[in-house]
């Protein structure tokens, strides 16, 4: 008798994306040439080698329109409409490489439930301690496994349940991974983050003004994807508008009538401020690191409030939304 032999695993295609990445992308293609059926690169608009550098590599290269504003979510909608009959999807952002074995076992994990829409793994930094940017990056990729609520855009993601949701909504220009995400669950899928290193990101943040337009742009998608999805970010939106508006205005205002008053919001900030440090010291983070953290999360409402201004004032203006880039 014939014994029952696995089922084939279905085949895994990647799509990147990217703009000006230049010697990141070369990186990522290297990592990913090899490992997936079909590869897909996205380029939205570079000015450097980047699709030379793709069709040498030999991946599939897909140039976006000019006259349509860029988004990531545009990006990858046409990186999977190019793709041949696909079933299991790989989608990473030009500026990261991925592990070598990771898409066998995320395919595994994501074959073994068909309830399972998404699954993604660990992203970490390549140049962690290359400024304090870059950690506070590395420390916001490393979430704990199992079911997840969202992801970052690093995902492997199943064809079935792409096309059932419309694929990424092309007009959010920031946390479109969020968006896309919570529609999956809406629809009924289960998302899960595995145990597993997934892929190796380079922010290259080594400003405090990059850092700030990165902040901005966060802010922009609390406010963006909170107007199509009122329950999502809306602590952050409230933080947001408590230390990023409230309080300043109190500490300003309240300066006219009493020097106790702006006193009194500095204490507030300081308070934070020195909670937030402990929160992460609970969560691994050295004490040292945590406290410089600290500074850069408190200060993140201000900037964070001006994108999500930035948002409702191009929505009453029926303006476009065109992406924020930091680096």
């Amino acid at each position: 008798m014939t014994p029952d032999l696995p089922p084939e695993l279905p085949p895994v295609d990647v799509v990147l994306i990217g703009r000006n990445e230049g010697a990141r992308l070369v990186a990522a293609l290297a990592s990913v040439i090899g490992q997936a059926r079909q590869v897909v690169y996205v380029d939205s608009g570079s000015t450097d080698d980047s699709v030379a550098a793709a069709r040498k590599a030999g991946a599939t290269v897909v140039e976006l329109d000019l006259a349509t504003p860029f988004t990531a979510a545009r990006a990858r909608n046409a990186g999977f409409e190019a793709l041949e009959d696909p079933q299991f999807v790989q989608f990473i952002d030009g500026d990261c490489t991925l592990i070598a074995g990771y898409l066998d076992r995320a395919r595994a994990f994501l074959r073994s439930d068909p309830r399972l829409g998404m699954v993604t793994g660990w992203r970490a930094e390549i140049h962690r301690d290359a400024s304090l940017y870059n950690q506070l990056a590395d420390f916001e990729w490393r979430r704990p496994a199992g079911e997840i609520l969202a992801c970052g855009g690093d995902m492997l993601v199943r064809a079935e349940a792409f096309r059932a949701v419309g694929g990424f909504d092309p007009t959010v220009i920031a946390a479109e991974d969020d968006e896309f995400c919570t529609r999956l669950r809406k629809a009924g899928w289960r998302l899960e983050r595995i145990p597993e290193e997934m892929t190796r990101h380079d922010a290259d943040t080594h400003r405090f003004g990059q850092w700030w337009t990165r902040a901005v742009r966060t802010g922009h998608g609390f406010a963006q994807v909170g107007h199509l999805h009122p329950e999502y970010f809306r602590r952050e939106r409230q933080r947001a508008l408590v230390y990023g508006v409230a309080l300043p205005l109190f500490i300003l205002l309240g300066a006219l009538i009493w020097w106790g008053f702006p006193v009194a919001g500095l204490c507030v900030y300081a308070l934070n401020y020195h909670r937030t440090a402990r929160g992460l010291i609970r969560e691994g983070l050295p004490r040292g690191e945590a406290y410089r953290h600290s500074v850069l999360l408190t200060l993140s409402k201000i900037p964070n409030v001006i994108g999500m201004a930035t948002y409702h004032w191009r929505r009453r203006r029926n303006a476009q939304m065109r992406i924020i880039e930091y680096k």
